[in-house]
């Protein structure tokens, strides 16, 4: 079995659960790799430590050889009161476009939705084209538009809004649809630590 095919079947293994603080290479790291104007150190330090309304999880993989697990992925989000706002979602690019973004984004919707959250945001820029289908597959809708949001190059974000936020267990976007439809029923798995 070749390493793609290989990592594709760990994914079934996927662990979602809570960034260590001593694992901020590792998020600079894939943040690096996936957006021009990336965050800081100090950005991921304030958010894991300085900020109470702030979720920071991660997606690991076990490695079957050496039985540590590899960080491949993160979602950062805020839960304040009945709102989530999704900040950061990043993939390492070997994993991406194989279901991690999504269900990070599905973990962190779960999770707001057991804490009281009834509607969620968040900021896209208008070129990101895969965000936003992704987005969009949980029912995501465009609100408005936020000019010149972005640098690096310059551009606007779509403000997209999910309202109400399905509860737990409700429906969530079905892997085998390209374009993300969402399927009632369908729970992708989550592990917690």
């Amino acid at each position: 079995m070749n390493e793609k095919n290989s990592q594709v079947d760990q994914l079934s293994d996927l662990r979602i659960e809570p960034v260590r603080p001593d694992e901020i290479d590792r998020l600079l790291a894939i943040e690096r790799e996936s957006f021009t104007v990336p965050w800081t150190r100090k950005m991921f330090e304030a958010e894991i430590t300085g900020n109470p309304f702030s979720r920071l999880d991660v997606a690991r993989l076990p490695d079957t050889h050496t039985g540590e697990s590899r960080l491949i992925g993160f979602v950062c989000y805020w839960v304040v009161f009945d709102e989530l706002h999704l900040l950061d979602v990043a993939v390492e690019p070997a994993f991406r476009r194989r279901g991690v973004g999504r269900r990070l984004v599905a973990h962190a919707l779960a999770r707001g939705a057991e804490q009281g959250v009834k509607r969620a945001m968040l900021e896209v820029r208008l070129s990101n084209h895969a965000a936003q289908r992704l987005y969009e597959g949980f029912g995501f809708r465009t609100v408005g538009t936020r000019p010149k949001y972005y640098t690096h190059p310059v551009e606007d974000a779509r403000l997209l809004e999910l309202q109400p936020v399905p509860s737990p267990g409700g429906a969530v976007p079905d892997d085998s649809s390209e374009k993300g439809r969402v399927k009632a029923g369908v729970v992708l798995p989550v592990h917690h630590a």
